[in-house]
């Protein structure tokens, strides 16, 4: 004959038991939930800074090198009042002055570009030119679209690297 005594022995373990399973199927539930959660999603502000399909001198680009695509992106500063030497880039390439004041010369047209800081300005491809710092460093934020081993930056003859 089965007691109360003998129900509460085998029942209170049991039970114990159950609740004991649901807890670490509770808590590894929460643990997927918690990684599968993302974070936040909220769309982006954006704001085209440049979309050319030519160079700040009016020439057009007309081609891509060939070959696995490299982007390289550099940050470089003219110190104030100084130019980069003579030099060209055979790869498009894009400008963001992210302080001070570029001018722009083309050496064949003679053409100048005064960029301000906050502007983007597509840079020429096979036209020998230099950047000139204003009053205070030019800090540039400067986008390559080349391929492995093709230099970003050519000297024009007889002149020092631009960098």
């Amino acid at each position: 004959m089965l007691t109360s005594e003998m129900i509460l022995k085998y029942r209170i373990p049991a039970v114990a038991g159950t609740l004991f399973i649901a807890g670490c199927l509770t808590a590894a539930t929460s643990i997927v939930v918690a990684q599968e959660a993302p974070a936040k999603i909220a769309t982006a502000q954006r704001e085209t800074l440049l979309q050319t399909t030519q160079s700040w001198n009016g020439k057009p680009y007309t081609h891509y090198p060939t070959g696995q695509p490299q982007l390289t992106t550099l940050k470089v500063t003219i110190a104030a009042h100084t130019s980069l030497p003579w030099h060209y880039h055979s790869i498009p390439n894009a400008v963001y002055v992210l302080s001070g004041t570029l001018t722009l010369h083309d050496r064949a047209s003679g053409k100048t570009l005064i960029v301000h800081q906050g502007q983007a300005v597509g840079e020429s491809v096979d036209d020998v030119h230099r950047g000139e710092a204003g009053d205070e460093p030019a800090v540039l934020l400067i986008t390559y679209a080349g391929t492995p081993g093709v230099p970003t930056s050519v000297p024009a003859k007889g002149e020092k690297a631009e960098y």
